[in-house]
C-alpha cells in the first residue's frame, strides 16, 4: 500500500521510467527527493540554514557519496567504512554544484546544502545524473527561491545513434559521452568528451539531452505542485546611494578607462586600485569623518560594477579587450619540450601570463593505480594525469594543503582531453603518468596542461595518435548583443558569463566543458563558440609543432622498454616456481622486472637492453616446446631395455626407442648410448598426452 505522504511522479526518460518521489524520507530537510532509474536510487537532500548572516558570495556546499553497500560490497581496509571523498565523489560533487549555483539569486544570506547519497548502484543507470536530477528536484520542493529549474542527462553516441541515459558499459564505448545540463529555455553546464568529434555532432548531441531535460524539468515543477510549499520572496537587490554614485563615476570614469588599458595583468590590477582609491577620496571628501567609513565600503562595491559594466560594454560594443586583443585572437604562444634531464619526457607551454611544466613518465603494469570506484569496469588505471595549482602562480602565499576540489576537475578534463589519443594497451603496454605544475597563470591553465601533456608525451616517444590542444572559450551578453572570446584571461572569466572548454585534435573534439553564470546559452551562441574553439585550437596546434610535430620514434633513453612475449598457460608455474623463486631470481639475475598474466602474455621491463634479452632467454628456456621436425642435442638422462630417455631442454624430455637408436639394428641400448651422453635427436611425434617421441637415426641421418 502507497504511503499517503508520498508524493511521487514518472517520466519517461531514454525509454525507461525515471521517478521521482518525495515526503517521506529525511523529513527535516528543507527538501528530500529519491530519485529512481532502473535499479539505481539515490537520495538527495537540500537545507536551508535557519540563522542569517551577511554573505559575500553564495554560500553552497555540494556533496555526493557513494555507499558500497549500494553495490552490494563491503569496503575494503582496516577501518572498514567509507572515508574522505574519492576523485569520483568529488568529480560528481562537482558536476551537481556548477549548474546549480546560478540558478540561486544573488544575496542569499543562509547557508545552502545538498548530499547526494547513493542507496542503490545499477551499473545500467550511472548515480552522476541521477544526483544532479535530485538536487534541483529537493530545492524545488523547499520553500528557498531559485531563478528557474534545471536537469541534466547523459547522453552517448552508440553506433551513430544517440542515447539518453545509457549504461556504464555503452557509455565506456561511445564514441561522444556527454552530460548535460540546462533548463526549459537552454543548456548550461557540460561535461564529457568525444573521439575526435566533429562540432556539429556535438552540438547534436547537446540538442537530444536538451529535449530529455526538458521533460525532467516538466517532472520536477510537477513534483513541486503536488508539494505545493510556498517559496519565500527572492533577496530584494542591494540599492545604492544615488547620489555617491554619480560622483564616483563622474571621477573615476575617465581613470577606469585608463588602467583597463594597461596589457599586463598585475599591472592592470595596481592601476584600477589605484584609480578606485583615487576616485573614492574624491568622492567622499566632503562627507563627514563618521560617514567616510561606510560610504568607502559603498564605493568600493559601485567600483566593482563599474569595472564588470567597463569591460563587457567595451567588449560588446566595440570588440575591444582588456589586453587589446580581438574576440577571436589568442595570445602569443612559446612551446619547449626536452626541458629537463633525467624524466622521461617534459614541456614548458606558455601563453601570455599562463605557464605549465608537465612532465611525462613511462611507467610498467606495477605501476598502474589500483581504483575501487562505484561501478568502475576496471580494477587499475594505466593513465594518469595530476594538475597542480601552487599559490606562487598568481603571485600569492598560502597555506599549502592537499589538492582541492578544482585542482581535481582541471586534472580530470585534462586527463579525458588525451584519452582519445592514446595508443592502445595492447600496441603499448606501458603505464603512463602526467604531471602538470602551473607555474603562472592568467586564464585557462587547465588549456595549458592539456597543450603540455600533448608535447610532454610526444618528447618521451608515446605514439600518440594525433596531437592534442585545448583552447578556454568566453562570453560576454549583454541583452541580444554578444560577444564570444577566445583564450579568455582571467579577468574575463570572473566578469564574463561563461566559460566554455574545448580539447582536440587537428580531426575533432575529445573534451568538452562548459559553465555558465546566466540561466544558459542558446544554440546559436553555443554553435558560434565551437566553431571560434576549432579555429583558436587549429592555431595552436600550429605553434605546438613548431617544438614537436609527432612523438619521437623512440622511447626516453631513461624509459623502461618492456619485451612482450607469449608462452604456454600450462607453462607459467615454471616461471614462478615454488613461492616465486624462479621468477624473482630472474629478476635479480638481470636486473629486469617480470609480470606473467593467465593467458600467458610476458612482459619483460628494463632500461637496458642487454639484460632485458637476458631475461628473455632464461624465460624462453624455461618455457620452450618441443616442436615435430626440429633438432636437438639433448641428455641422456637414463636408459631402460627398450630405449633411452633424452632431456632435449631443461624440464622436457622425449623417448628413442631402441629401434630409433642408430641407423643399423641395435641389440641392446648401451650399446650406442649411456647416461650423461650429448645426443642429436628430432622430434617426430607429440600425442595428445604430451610425451614426446625422438629418433637419433633419423637425425644422423640429417644433411647437416
Amino acid at each position: 500500500m502507497l504511503n499517503p505522504q508520498i508524493k511521487k511522479v514518472t517520466v519517461d526518460v531514454g525509454g525507461r521510467p525515471l521517478t521521482l518521489e518525495t515526503g517521506w524520507w529525511a523529513k527535516q530537510a528543507s527538501g528530500a527527493v529519491i530519485v529512481k532509474h532502473d535499479n539505481s536510487s539515490v537520495l538527495v537532500t537540500f537545507v536551508a540554514a535557519k540563522a542569517e548572516r551577511e554573505f559575500d558570495f553564495l554560500p553552497l556546499t555540494v556533496d555526493y557519496m557513494d555507499r558500497t553497500a549500494a553495490e552490494g560490497k563491503i569496503p575494503g581496509g582496516f577501518l572498514k567504512r567509507e572515508g574522505r571523498q574519492n576523485e569520483r565523489e568529488t568529480l560528481i560533487s562537482r558536476l551537481i554544484d556548477r549548474p546549480l549555483r546560478p540558478q540561486f539569486y544573488k544575496g542569499a544570506n543562509e547557508e545552502l546544502q545538498v548530499i547526494a547519497t547513493a542507496l542503490s548502484y545499477d551499473p545500467s543507470s550511472d548515480t552522476d545524473v541521477l544526483s544532479l536530477v535530485g538536487a534541483s528536484a529537493a530545492v524545488a520542493v523547499s520553500d528557498t527561491p531559485t531563478d528557474g529549474i534545471i536537469a541534466g542527462v547523459r547522453v552517448c553516441r552508440l553506433n551513430g545513434e544517440l542515447k539518453i541515459n545509457p549504461s556504464r558499459a555503452e557509455a565506456n564505448e561511445a564514441d561522444i559521452n556527454l552530460v548535460v545540463a540546462g533548463t526549459r529555455e537552454a543548456i548550461c553546464m557540460v561535461e564529457g568528451g568525444g573521439r575526435e568529434a566533429d562540432e556539429s555532432s556535438m552540438i547534436d548531441a547537446m540538442d537530444a539531452a536538451h529535449a530529455a531535460i526538458k521533460a525532467i524539468v516538466g517532472a520536477i515543477e510537477e513534483l513541486a505542485a503536488l508539494v505545493g510549499v510556498t517559496k519565500k520572496a527572492p533577496p530584494v537587490k542591494k540599492s545604492f546611494d544615488a547620489a555617491l554614485v554619480e560622483k564616483l563615476k563622474a571621477v573615476g570614469a575617465g581613470p577606469l578607462r585608463e588602467a583597463m588599458a594597461i596589457p599586463g595583468k598585475h599591472e592592470r590590477r595596481d592601476g584600477l586600485k589605484a584609480a578606485r582609491d583615487a576616485a573614492i577620496a574624491a568622492a567622499t571628501e566632503a562627507l563627514e569623518p563618521a560617514a567616510v567609513a561606510a560610504a568607502t565600503a559603498e564605493c568600493k562595491e559601485i567600483w566593482e560594477k563599474m569595472v564588470r559594466g567597463a569591460m563587457r560594454a567595451q567588449v560588446v560594443e566595440r570588440g575591444v579587450r582588456l589586453d587589446g586583443r580581438a574576440t577571436d585572437e589568442v595570445r602569443d604562444i612559446l612551446c619547449e619540450v626536452g626541458v629537463v634531464p633525467r624524466v622521461h619526457g617534459s614541456s614548458l607551454f606558455t601563453r601570455g601570463e599562463t605557464q605549465g611544466f608537465v612532465t611525462a613518465t613511462i611507467g610498467i603494469e606495477e605501476d598502474a593505480q589500483r581504483i575501487d570506484f562505484a561501478g568502475s569496469t576496471e580494477q587499475f588505471r594505466r593513465w594518469m594525469l595530476q594538475y597542480n595549482f601552487a599559490p606562487f602562480c598568481t603571485g600569492e602565499a598560502r597555506m599549502m594543503r592537499g589538492p582541492k576540489r578544482r585542482e581535481i576537475g582541471h586534472g580530470a578534463l585534462a586527463h579525458r582531453a588525451l584519452e582519445a589519443v592514446l595508443p592502445a594497451h595492447s600496441e603499448f603496454p606501458y603505464v603512463l603518468r602526467c604531471v602538470s605544475d602551473i607555474l603562472e597563470s592568467n586564464g585557462s591553465s587547465s588549456m595549458a596542461t592539456v597543450c603540455g601533456a600533448s608535447l610532454s608525451l610526444m618528447d618521451a616517444g608515446v605514439p600518440l595518435k594525433a596531437p592534442v590542444a585545448g583552447i578556454a572559450m568566453g562570453l560576454i551578453k549583454e541583452g541580444d548583443q554578444f560577444a564570444v572570446l577566445s583564450d579568455i584571461l582571467g579577468d574575463e572569466d570572473h566578469l564574463g558569463d561563461m566559460d566554455f572548454k574545448v580539447t582536440g585534435t587537428r580531426k575533432g573534439v575529445t573534451a568538452f566543458q562548459m559553465d555558465t553564470k546566466i540561466t544558459g546559452v542558446p544554440r546559436e551562441v553555443m554553435l558560434r563558440a565551437m566553431n571560434q574553439a576549432r579555429e583558436g585550437r587549429l592555431t595552436i596546434l600550429d605553434e605546438m609543432d613548431k617544438a614537436i610535430a609527432a612523438p619521437r620514434k623512440e622511447l626516453s633513453p631513461n624509459a623502461p622498454r618492456i619485451t612482450v612475449i607469449t608462452i604456454n598457460p600450462e607453462k607459467i608455474r615454471d616461471i614462478i616456481g615454488p613461492g616465486g623463486k624462479t621468477i624473482r631470481s630472474i629478476q635479480d639475475r638481470t636486473g629486469t622486472r617480470l609480470r606473467v598474466d593467465d593467458s600467458g602474455r610476458v612482459e619483460i621491463a628494463s632500461i637496458d637492453g642487454t639484460k632485458a634479452k637476458q631475461a628473455e632467454d632464461l624465460v624462453r628456456e624455461l618455457t620452450q616446446e618441443a616442436e615435430i621436425g626440429k633438432l636437438y642435442l639433448g641428455v641422456v638422462k637414463r636408459t631402460v631395455d627398450f630405449g633411452a630417455f633424452v632431456e632435449i631442454f631443461p624440464g622436457t624430455e622425449g623417448l628413442v626407442h631402441i629401434s630409433h637408436l642408430a641407423v643399423e639394428r641395435v641389440d641392446r641400448t648401451t650399446d650406442v648410448v649411456r647416461e650423461g651422453d650429448e645426443v642429436l635427436v628430432r622430434v617426430i611425434d607429440i600425442d595428445r598426452s604430451g610425451k614426446i617421441r625422438l629418433s637419433r637415426k633419423e637425425a644422423l641421418a640429417s644433411d647437416l
